[in-house]
């Protein structure tokens, strides 16, 4: 098999997060085709796309108008993440800059039905806290107006059918959260969700008489469910069971009162699309003829017959499908490219489960290349953030990159992941953090029994919290490794939590434990405080903008492992929360794969 180099597979393009034009015979999505993600249209299935955003920095999100041929997208710089609301004319190529407010954040809220307003949360009056903001679309900058003032996150859920509320979302924690509904012509905020106790109330979504809110919650179950609330008497009502598995998501177009919501079976999506006969009544259509993997971003289409859905699998790039929904019948509309490499050689995994400490089995998926000798494998264990995230069965072309250079791939959702239910997301919280770790040397231990593995070739590497799970497991059991690779990782929960962004302290405190209460434990299980045990090389690399985990982790880490260990340090000026821009991608993963060859 033909070997190619990093630049290669990081040439792979995804396209995801489509939208339909309003009238419904065009999509917007998005694409990186020139490194970063842009605004890509097309007309149709297979039919050539035009790009619509020339930025170097990347955009996050596009949606347009159900009523304008425009549409909003959003973007930041640098990796900043204070990204600024655009409104582009596809057919002019006209771009306006609606929030100009650079040094504030804006989280999109959606348009009005009528396409004359848009609503946002932003921290522009108080840098901790998230306010409501509706703002027409003739309007920029200062004109938004500031409907409720908030005290904590706040994101929203979409506009009530008759455009006279919202659905306001606040996160407490990955774990913890309320909805509320905001009158526009009152202001009068009311609660919809009180509770004691750590609840999830997730994707909150109006019903379509406008009377009832549909959302997945555990509010009496350990894994997610979709549940109704009426909003006249305020009871909840079970409309459809997660089972072992949870119901993560729900998105209801309200004229046709079509409905889909997805289930995460470990780790796999199953989407069911029906129609809503009755408030707790879901007709469900065949299902959709989509390639199995992980697949959302849903879009209806303006009559509610069609729906745009992203898919991704772990040997597929995302692309962007469209679904007949009454046939289930999907037709790929979009075809990213995969840089010349034949698709038959990226590698599926297999989903494995293997047993740890307290006799729990561990989720995890492990990709063996084409060629492994027996006893003679390296492997790469890759340790996702979060840490209330999951590893899914996703396409990482650097995944892809290392199989075909011979590495294998282990991949564990350990204790605290989410997609497992609420008591398998608590065991590592604050005083169980290092149990989670315990769950890596668990891990290696299965490895050491696989016949292929190769013991003594053991690569710990992540990014974010992943990173702190890779310095971690680096001081608590350094002789299991031969060398560590640490993205944008976590040194020290102390400084961190100190320097972080003051919108994520209260949200991230919720998880790791509070520096008023917790700050001796957590200086404790700071891998910064005992470095001196890290026996492996270690490459660390950061955004020089990260406004969640400062560089400053990363300079801490370099200036005081250096002095008993090889340890490299890679910082990009331009770069935020991970490495956004082609350049940087190609720059950053081939000096891993150097250091990975010249130590592994």
């Amino acid at each position: 098999m033909r070997a190619y180099d990093i630049e290669r597979y990081l040439h792979i393009r995804s396209a995801y997060g489509a939208s339909f034009a309003p009238d419904g015979e065009r999509i917007s999505f998005l694409m990186d085709t020139t490194g970063v993600p842009q605004v890509w249209t097309l007309d149709g299935p297979g039919v050539w796309p035009e790009q619509r955003t020339f930025y170097d920095e990347r955009v996050t999100f596009a949606s347009w108008s159900p009523e304008h041929p425009e549409l909003v997208f959003g973007m930041d710089e640098g990796g900043n993440e204070r990204a600024q609301l655009f409104r582009l004319d596809p057919d002019t190529g006209v771009i306006t800059n609606l929030t100009a407010t650079p040094d504030a954040k804006h989280r999109w809220g959606g348009w009005s039905h009528d396409g004359e307003r848009f609503a946002f949360t932003s921290n522009r009056r108080d840098n901790a806290v998230f306010d409501v903001y509706v703002q027409r679309r003739d309007e920029t900058g200062e004109d938004a107006e500031l409907v409720h003032e908030g005290d904590g996150w706040l994101t929203l859920g979409g506009w009530s059918p008759d455009d006279s509320k919202l659905i306001v979302q606040e996160a407490y924690s990955n774990f913890d959260q309320d909805v509320y509904v905001l009158d526009l012509d009152t202001r009068e905020l009311s609660h919809v969700t009180p509770h004691e106790g750590t609840v999830r109330y997730q994707s909150p979504s109006w019903g379509p008489d406008g009377e009832h809110i549909y959302m997945v919650s555990d509010r009496e179950s350990d894994t997610l469910e979709l549940v109704r609330c009426d909003l006249e008497t305020g009871a909840f009502s079970l409309v459809e069971s997660g089972g072992d598995s949870e119901v993560e998501g729900v998105s209801i177009d309200h004229e046709s009162r079509r409905i889909v919501y997805s289930r995460n079976v470990e780790g796999y999506t199953e989407l069911t699309f029906g129609e809503l006969t009755a408030p707790d009544r879901i007709d469900a259509f065949p299902e959709p003829d989509i390639p199995k993997g992980v697949s959302g971003g849903v879009s209806f289409s303006p009559d509610g017959n069609r729906a745009a859905v992203t898919v991704t699998a772990s040997a597929n790039t995302a692309n962007v499908y469209v679904v007949d929904l009454t046939s289930g019948e999907a037709t790929r509309w979009t075809h990213a490219a995969t840089a010349g490499i034949p698709e038959d050689t990226f590698v599926a995994p297999e989903l494995i489960h293997y047993p740890t400490f307290d006799g729990r089995e561990i989720p995890a998926f492990f990709t063996l290349p084409e060629d492994s000798p027996p006893g003679e494998t390296p492997v790469i264990v890759d340790i996702h953030g979060g840490p209330e995230a999951q590893r899914r069965p996703s396409f990482s072309s650097v995944k892809q990159y290392f199989l075909s250079r011979g590495y294998a791939y282990f991949e564990p959702n350990v204790r605290g992941s989410a997609g497992y239910g609420k008591a398998y997301g608590h065991l590592d919280d604050v005083e169980k953090r290092m149990d989670s770790v315990a769950d890596i040397e668990a891990a290696v231990e299965w490895l050491h029994e696989h016949p292929a593995v190769d013991p003594d070739k053991l690569v710990a590497m992540g990014g974010s919290y992943g990173g702190f799970m890779v310095l971690a497991s680096m001081t608590e059991y350094p002789d299991l490794w031969a060398a560590g690779v640490d993205i944008v990782g976590i040194a020290s929960f102390v400084t961190f939590l100190e320097n972080t962004g003051d919108w994520r302290r209260e949200l991230r405190e919720a998880e790791y434990g509070s520096l008023e209460e917790d700050r001796e434990f957590l200086e404790s299980i700071s891998p910064l405080n005992n470095i001196d045990k890290i026996r492996a090389p270690l490459f660390v690399l950061h955004g020089e903008n990260d406004p969640r985990v400062p560089v400053s982790e990363a300079h801490q880490l370099v200036e005081q492992a250096r002095d008993h260990v090889e340890v490299r340090e890679r910082i990009f000026e331009d770069e935020g929360h991970g490495f956004s821009k082609l350049e940087n991608r190609i720059t950053a993963y081939s000096e891993i794969a150097e250091f990975l060859d010249e130590h592994v």
